[in-house]
């Protein structure tokens, strides 16, 4: 079997990671790996955070999948011999004021419905575990469940591992599918080579429909800014766990690395604008200090803008597009998390590996096929030799 994969993204690393334990010879092709929206992520690994009314499809995948992180990581970090900086210290979400709070009660009521542990305390009991949260938060919700990971460092460690295997990188753009009637038998790229393969997997997120001869997915780009701070010696560490939470309803996070960093985020706009709003910046810093006054003593070391890809239902689309192609895109915010649910995901789906898993449903709840009419695939997983 050869297999290859265009985008370099956590989604298509972590896929081509599970591609090569099958024992597959994969083909990368991206012309800046790990340089889209996994550059930018802040890493958290929350499904009981991540829960937002109106979801509920989402809730199994974001649960699979953080049950699959822990050796997941370990492994990929064995292989690469890095540090993924992986902090199992659980989460707090924060009210900024009373309103924040009873907004807070709502979602905890929702996320124990949904089966995830937390537990709502008291502001000043949120301080003694944190004791940089501002006097003024009312209350916050304790998820020792919710766990954090770098993607930088992650995706390097992969990009580390899978250039060391046969097939390895194409620092290229790849132009358009090759077809052979209805069927992807490979990919063209922009500086004319043709590459030919058994299976062809697209994880190139909001630019999968920019391939010729890809399908016309309803993606749409929702653009995030995400800045990184660092607290002086003196302060540091700032924060021992994630830090998320509402400010006159609208979410921020905050969350530390290790090494002192503080990642501050949530910004989620679809304006189509690639630059970086200086309105954006100024929410989030003013935010972030409702929470934790100290970030406005930090130096900001980094400011990333990029687009995340988003489905019409915020689910991700997994499946088969033809017997030779197959799409893995539309994570939204979430593709950290389900990185290890995504790529072994498509890369059994490609190869056709038949098993008790993914639950039953979860082909139906991802297929790319589920905003047509039929909400059928022609192009089930099935063995190929």
């Amino acid at each position: 079997m050869r297999v290859i994969v265009v985008g370099a993204g956590i989604i298509g690393l972590s896929t081509a990671w599970y591609l090569r334990r099958l024992g597959t010879e994969v083909t990368i092709i991206d012309p800046a790996p790990a340089q889209g929206a996994s550059h930018a992520a802040a890493g958290m690994l929350a499904p009981a955070a991540e829960v937002v009314w109106g979801q509920t499809p989402l809730y199994p995948l974001m649960r699979a999948s953080a049950q699959m992180y822990p050796q997941f990581s370990a492994e990929v970090a064995s292989a690469a011999g890095s540090d993924l900086g992986f902090s199992d210290a659980g989460t707090l979400v924060c009210a900024g004021d009373r309103a924040d709070l009873q907004a807070l009660r709502e979602l905890r009521d929702a996320q124990s419905r949904s089966g995830f542990a937390t537990e709502l305390i008291t502001g000043s009991a949120a301080r003694r575990v944190e004791p940089s949260l501002s006097p003024a938060v009312a209350g916050a919700v304790h998820i020792p469940g919710d766990h954090s990971i770098d993607p930088r460092r992650l995706t390097a460690a992969l990009l580390t591992v899978l250039s060391s295997h046969s097939g390895g990188f194409i620092r290229q753009r790849a132009a358009s599918l090759i077809k052979d009637g209805d069927t992807t038998v490979g990919v063209a790229l922009g500086d004319g080579r043709r590459l030919e393969a058994d299976q062809v997997i697209i994880c190139a997120g909001s630019a999968v429909s920019a391939f010729v001869g890809a399908p016309q997915l309803p993606l749409r780009e929702v653009w995030g800014d995400v800045l990184r701070l660092r607290a002086s010696a003196k302060a540091t560490p700032l924060l021992s766990r994630t830090i998320r939470g509402l400010v006159n309803g609208r979410p921020v996070y905050l969350v530390p690395r290790p090494d002192g960093e503080i990642v501050l985020g949530a910004s989620s706009r679809e304006d189509g604008l690639s630059g970086t709003p200086a309105g954006a910046i100024h929410r989030l810093l003013a935010d972030g200090q409702r929470l934790v006054p100290g970030i406005l003593d930090a130096e900001i070391t980094d400011i990333t803008t990029r687009a995340r890809p988003g489905s019409p239902d915020d689910l991700p689309m997994i499946g088969r597009i033809d017997p030779g192609c197959i799409v893995s895109t539309g994570y939204f915010r979430h593709g950290i998390l389900l990185a290890p649910f995504g790529g072994r995901l498509g890369a059994e789906l490609a190869l056709g590996v038949a098993s008790d898993w993914p639950p039953d449903g979860t082909l139906e709840s991802v297929s790319p096929h589920r905003f047509t009419t039929d909400h059928t695939s022609a192009y089930p997983m099935r063995s190929i030799s």
